[in-house]
């Protein structure tokens, strides 16, 4: 009997407290139908792995684990995407979103990128040109210390071994649709407004 499963994080805000930029219907549709999917998947393929290593069967080991990485990978993403957002309302202490980096996250980003707004140009960039559906990533390289912009495509691929996730932004269609429609652009441009630079700086240590 398998008593550790993944279960869908409660959202450390409310489901209106992002707006303008993220509405509660947006909000609300991305974390209790798409988040619980993958959350679903995952521990539904956990379960078919117990029930084949108690029975004896064969499992097309292959397709089963590429499925297990999606949905994994699906709900470490999004877990970690509640996380770094924050309602822009609140004060910088308080986690409030879209405020400046400061303290080391704000040293090591000047250091690589030369300062916040080459960073965001160069974040935005990797966004904007993920080949259908993904996630932009900050992480650090822990071999090195520096921090470097990861492009995600699906949930899975193109992932550097090894590297901490400090910040991600969801650029999968589900995740804008209903707000922006096809205007990709200003998704990007809103959640500069949000991110929680506060819990950030508290992932890179």
């Amino acid at each position: 009997m398998l008593t550790k499963l993944y279960s869908l994080p409660e959202l450390p805000y409310g489901y209106k407290d992002l707006e303008p930029y993220i509405s509660e219907e947006q909000l609300t549709i991305h974390h209790q139908k798409h988040h619980a999917a993958y959350v679903k998947g995952a521990n539904a393929i956990f379960e078919k792995l117990e029930k084949a290593r108690k029975d004896g069967a064969d499992l097309d080991m292959k397709a089963t684990l590429k499925e297990l990485s999606f949905h994994v990978g699906g709900h470490i993403l999004h877990s970690l995407f509640w996380q770094n957002l924050a309602p822009a309302d609140l004060p910088a202490q308080a986690g409030g979103g879209g405020k400046m980096p400061n303290g080391k996250l704000a040293d090591i980003i000047t250091e690589e990128f030369g300062g916040l707004e080459r960073f965001k140009q160069e974040f935005t960039q990797a966004a904007a040109s993920i080949e259908g559906s993904g996630w932009a990533a900050l992480t650090l390289d822990k071999q090195t210390n520096r921090p470097v912009i990861m492009q995600v495509e699906k949930h899975n691929l193109n992932m550097y071994p090894n590297f901490k996730l400090l910040m991600v932004f969801d650029f999968w269609e589900h995740a804008y649709y209903i707000d922006y429609k096809n205007e990709k652009a200003k998704f990007i441009e809103a959640f500069w407004n949000i991110v929680n630079w506060e819990e950030v700086a508290k992932r890179l240590g």
